[in-house]
């Protein structure tokens, strides 16, 4: 990337520049807007830390030694410190050898924007650390340019996006983290960071304790395991933090990275530090030699503050929107029918095909994708022959694929396919037509992966593969749905020509991926895009700026889903995360409304064989669909809520609310247990509220609002498992999310 040009030191909102940095004279300067308040100072030796962030109105908060602000970046490199998490902020590290030189801001639309450049002389490394913020959103984020301008390489082994140490001491804090595994995504716990962090005699030691809390992303999956993101709560002054987090300051993070990333947490000076960083050395294999001249910028790091867990979430949630690539499909939020859950699994023909279409519409279906297979050809299995994305001739006799393309348009709907595009299998004739330099390697053998090879999209022979692939199918055919997904997860990476590193080459991949696809979205702005990895195997805030849709789960039992679906606005904003909802012929009126009603508050993604179900099945289908339609139009500028908390896997009640002005939304499942339960909805405290049902169309539940506890009160049937979908209407109020 080219070096941002600096404008000096002016630009600075309520900003104070004192002296030069060079001769270690005080530097101090403020930068912000009306929901977010940082605060920039030196040491007497001329370090620069930030020293305050927090929102308008927030105490300050004082570590024990106020005259030691942790540097702006952490940098390790070979022959300049380990970077090992106990040791990274000891005297001499790279990072807090750089000096202040120089610093402006600008306003860009939207958002503030901050870059603070630092060099040090001994090495020439300046490292721009470059802040930015939405106007109005409670949210910083953070990457960091470094440049080599001194005369010998430079080989880092890890830097960081954001580093924060102006925190509450750990005694106050709970941490929050979010495993993120197949089948069994999004599910959220949290503990007090002393548990974690011992507490030591700050007087009997010289330095602080090395014990820091740390989570790390693994493989070419960035949420295989946890989440690329996390938070800290503050506890009330009882000591009581409500499940959720409710009670004090609250942050929350994610780092957008496609690959490999790292945060950690820990004591710093009686106060509490929060380092995020894109992949490194240890966890992922990953270091940049710059030469110099050269240049390597880090991938983005955001946090939110907000009071509580989900106040915090409101703010990353508004975060989020400001920073994905803008998109009709983020308003219109059509009805998807995708042919592959429960359903055809994979295994579509012109036969099947055509009466599972005719349903969908009549259903009201707005898209319908036809999933894995229809390449399939192959006797032996298609697992590792893909990578042509050719229709099969077997499968599509007549007419062939663009036959039932040409039905899905004839029947109202947008025609959609399933695609894995940076995989190639070891038995497709791609194996052997494109260059070795196309596919993952390491010491020069090409990487196998379950059967297939994988696709690094800085080569352009891969590039211009993908691009004739959608020439075809989205030029030709008028295909205006495409499901990206991709099954396999190659660690640490690969090492191409030219790459340092396999983490390294890793990066390189995952960021011309993204570059491809938006490229793609550019030369066809209708196209909309699914981002899938075995489902939330990729549910990373980079992913999810290009992308519209985010797959949530694979999960195929119905009783299963509702803790996933419930905590996915954690990850993905409800107007883009796909919920399957998959009824069958089989199942009897309350089976459907359940498996229904978990999809109504994200992106319905509908399944199941509706082509065999009777006309009063199909019409619990259709009433759902239409309800769904009603309440559509406010997901896009909801944030959510959780009045039970963020559910556990076994929970019997389940709760996700969103609020949307002064509508609030709720999916309430009853999986187990007793028969009744108590919602409190704090936020619509002293107001009058109308509660009406609104899914299933004739329930066999009934709910109660309570004004004087601002609660709601809801009983569903013991004999089987239900879900309601509830909406609560205030009387005006000017009061605003926090």
């Amino acid at each position: 990337m080219g070096r941002t040009q600096s404008a000096g030191n002016g630009g600075i909102r309520r900003g104070t520049l004192t002296g030069q940095a060079a001769n270690h004279t005080q530097v101090t300067f403020t930068w912000g807007h009306s929901a977010l308040e940082t605060e920039f100072a030196t040491t007497p030796d001329g370090m620069l830390g930030m020293v305050r962030l927090a929102r308008p109105g927030d105490p300050a908060i004082q570590p024990a030694d106020a005259a030691a602000p942790l540097p702006l970046v952490e940098i390790s490199a070979l022959g300049h410190g380990s970077g090992w998490s106990g040791q990274r902020f000891l005297d001499g590290a790279l990072g807090s050898r750089l000096r202040h030189r120089a610093h402006h801001s600008v306003r860009d639309g939207d958002w503030h924007r901050l870059t603070v450049e630092l060099h040090d002389p001994g090495t020439g490394l300046t490292a721009e650390v470059r802040y930015s913020s939405p106007d109005g959103v409670s949210a910083l984020r953070g990457e960091v340019l470094l440049r080599n301008e001194g005369g010998r390489p430079l080989v880092v082994q890890s830097v960081s996006s954001l580093l924060v140490g102006t925190l509450p001491s750990p005694d106050v804090l709970d941490v929050h983290r979010a495993r993120n595994d197949w089948l069994a995504e999004c599910r959220w716990y949290v503990e007090p960071l002393r548990d974690t962090v011992a507490r030591l005699n700050h007087e009997a030691h010289e330095h602080d304790s090395r014990a820091a809390l740390s989570l790390a992303g693994r493989g070419s999956w960035p949420s295989d395991g946890h989440l690329p993101m996390g938070g800290l709560t503050e506890r009330t002054q009882d000591g009581t933090d409500p499940k959720g987090g409710a009670g004090g300051r609250g942050l929350l993070w994610q780092i957008e990275s496609a690959a490999g990333w790292r945060w950690d947490t820990g004591d710093r000076a009686g106060s509490s530090y929060l380092a995020l960083n894109g992949p490194t050395d240890a966890e992922h294999h990953w270091r940049e030699r710059l030469g110099p001249g050269e240049e390597f910028t880090t991938v983005p790091a955001a946090l939110a503050l907000g009071t509580g867990f989900e106040g915090a979430l409101a703010q990353l949630t508004s975060y989020r929107r400001a920073i994905r690539r803008p998109h009709r499909d983020h308003t219109a939020l059509p009805v998807i029918f995708n042919d592959y859950m429960n359903t055809l699994m994979g295994d579509p023909t012109t036969e099947k095909l055509l009466p599972l279409i005719d349903a969908a519409a009549e259903a009201g279906a707005e898209y319908f994708c036809i999933d894995s297979g229809w390449y399939d050809d192959d006797a032996k299995g298609w697992w590792d022959s893909v990578g042509e994305w050719l229709p099969s001739d077997r499968r599509f006799p007549g007419g062939g694929i663009r036959a039932v393309l040409d039905h899905i348009r004839s029947r109202g709907m947008v025609p959609g396919l399933w695609l894995e595009p940076e995989v190639v299998g070891v038995r497709s004739p791609l194996a052997a037509t494109l260059p070795d330099g196309a596919f993952f390697q390491r010491d020069g053998v090409r990487i196998t992966e379950q059967g297939r090879h994988q696709l690094d999209l800085r080569h352009p022979a891969a590039r211009a593969h993908l691009d004739a692939t959608l020439e075809r199918i989205v030029g030709e055919w008028g295909v205006g749905y495409l499901k990206l997904d991709y099954n396999i997860s190659v660690a640490p990476g690969t090492r191409a020509p030219g790459d340092l590193s396999p983490g390294g080459g890793l990066l390189g991949h995952a960021r011309a991926y993204l570059d491809w696809l938006s490229a793609a979205l550019d030369r066809y702005p209708d196209l909309v895009v699914e981002n899938c990895a075995s489902g939330g195997m990729r549910m990373d805030g980079a992913s999810l700026a290009v992308a519209q849709l985010q797959s949530t789960s694979d999960q195929q039992d119905p009783l299963h889903y509702p803790p996933i679906a419930a905590s996915a606005p954690t990850a993905v904003p409800p107007e883009q995360g796909a919920v399957w909802a998959y009824p069958q012929p089989e199942f009897g009126p309350d089976e459907i409304s359940f498996t229904l009603g978990g999809a109504l508050l994200g992106r319905i993604h509908l399944s199941g064989h509706l082509d065999h179900m009777s006309p009063a099945q199909l019409a619990l289908v259709r009433e759902a669909i239409e309800t769904y339609r009603t309440v559509r139009g406010d997901l896009p500028g909801a944030v959510p809520f959780w009045p039970l908390g963020l559910p556990g896997w076994s929970d019997a009640w389940c709760a996700l609310g969103l609020r949307a002005g002064d509508t609030s939304y709720l999916s309430v499942w009853r999986r187990d247990g007793s028969p009744g339960r108590v919602l409190p909805v704090p936020h619509l405290a002293g107001r009058d509220v109308r509660a009406e049902i609104l899914h299933p169309a004739a329930p066999a539940g009934t709910v109660e609002w309570r004004a004087k506890g601002a609660e709601l009160a809801v009983e569903l049937p013991s004999h089987t498992p239900a879900c309601l979908l509830i909406r609560l209407t205030a009387t005006p109020s000017g009061s605003d999310v926090s």
